[in-house]
C-alpha cells in the first residue's frame, strides 16, 4: 500500500515509517529538512519535505495514499491547535477522494489521567490532566470522520522507550550530564510504557487490518515504578543509581501543566489490541533492558 506519515523523522513516526517500509509498503514521510530527508531515505522511506504549518506543500502526496498516519507533534504553545488543524486537513483530503482510505491518529494514554492501581481500558471514560485535555476533542474529530469510504483508527501509546529515548531519554541525559537521573515527584508512581519497536509493530498491524472506528491502547505489561526505572537508567549511564527527585511545585514552575503528566500513576490495559490485532509486545519493560537502551540512546545522540 501507499502510506503517508506525518512526523516521519520524529521518535514514533520514524519507527513506524521504517517498520512499514520493511513490510514492503510504499511509505512517504513528512520531514522538515534535507538532513532529516536523508535519514528517512536510508530507511527506504520516500521523504516529503514540509511542515504542518504549510499543508499546501504536501497535501497532494497525502491524498494519493491509501493510508494516512498522523504521528507528528510540535511541542509549542500551539501544539493542540496545530494537531487539530493537521488532522482535519488530512481527514478532509482523504474523504474527498471518495476512495477507500484509512486514517490513523496518534493519541496517548495521558487522556485517562491518574488511574492508580486500577487497570483501565478503551471503554474507561477519559479524565485527562489539563495539558492533555485538548487531545480528546481531536480524538472526537477523528471518530466522527469514520464514515463512507474513510476508515479511522486511534492509537493511544504509553510512555515510549528504546532507541533515541523519548521521555525515558531524559533519565539517561540527566544521569550523564548531572550525575543523577532526574525524576519529577517522588517516583513512587507507575507509568504505562511500551517499547518503540513493539509500538511500530502495532501500527503495522492496524494498517494491515480491516478495522474501523476503534481506539487501541499500546502498552506493555511492566509495572515498574518511575523511581525503579530512573535508578536503572542511572546505573546504566554510569551514575551509580543516583536519582535527583525534583519537587512537583518546582517542576510546575518550570514546565507548567506538563509537569502533572510526568507524575501520573497509571495502569493501562492493552488486551483490546491483542484481541483485535493479534499484537503481543515482546519487550518486558524498561528496567529489564536499561543497559542496552542506554547504548542505543547514546549512539542516537552521538
Amino acid at each position: 500500500m501507499r502510506i503517508f506519515i506525518t512526523g516521519a523523522s520524529g521518535y514514533i513516526g520514524s519507527a513506524v515509517a521504517a517498520a512499514l517500509a520493511r513490510a514492503d509498503h510504499h511509505v512517504f514521510g513528512l520531514v522538515r529538512s534535507e538532513s532529516k530527508a536523508h535519514r528517512a531515505a536510508r530507511a527506504e522511506v520516500h521523504p516529503v519535505i514540509g511542515s504542518m504549518q504549510e499543508p499546501e506543500h504536501w497535501i497532494d502526496a497525502a491524498r494519493s495514499c491509501e493510508v494516512i498516519i498522523h504521528c507528528a507533534a510540535e511541542y509549542s504553545p500551539q501544539v493542540w491547535d496545530l494537531d487539530s488543524r493537521t488532522a482535519e486537513t488530512l481527514l478532509t483530503a482523504a474523504y474527498e477522494t471518495r476512495r477507500p482510505r484509512l486514517f490513523v491518529y496518534t493519541s496517548g494514554v495521558w487522556v485517562y489521567g491518574a488511574t492508580g492501581g486500577n487497570a483501565v481500558t478503551e471503554a474507561t471514560a477519559p479524565n485527562p490532566p489539563a495539558f492533555a485535555a485538548p487531545r480528546l476533542s481531536n480524538e472526537e474529530l477523528v471518530l466522527r470522520e469514520n464514515r463512507g469510504t474513510l476508515r479511522t483508527l486511534i492509537v493511544r501509546p504509553g510512555c515510549v522507550y528504546g532507541g533515541s529515548g523519548g521521555l525515558t531519554g531524559a533519565w539517561f541525559d540527566s544521569a550523564v550530564t548531572e550525575g543523577a537521573a532526574r525524576v519529577v515527584g517522588d517516583g513512587g508512581f507507575r507509568w504505562s510504557m511500551v517499547h518503540i519497536e513493539d509500538l511500530a509493530d502495532l501500527y503495522r498491524r492496524a494498517v494491515e487490518s480491516s478495522w474501523r472506528g476503534e481506539i487501541v491502547n499500546a502498552t506493555d505489561r511492566s509495572r515498574f515504578s518511575v523511581l525503579e526505572c530512573a535508578m536503572a537508567a542511572s546505573f546504566a549511564a554510569g551514575a551509580g543509581g543516583k536519582v535527583h527527585l525534583v519537587p512537583f511545585d518546582e517542576a510546575s514552575r518550570q514546565m507548567g501543566p506538563y509537569a502533572e503528566c510526568l507524575t501520573l500513576d497509571q495502569h493501562v490495559d492493552s488486551s483490546h489490541a491483542v484481541r483485535l490485532l493479534g499484537w503481543q509486545p515482546r519487550h518486558g519493560g524498561f528496567v529489564d533492558g536499561a543497559e542496552r537502551y542506554f547504548i542505543s540512546w547514546r549512539a542516537a545522540h552521538a
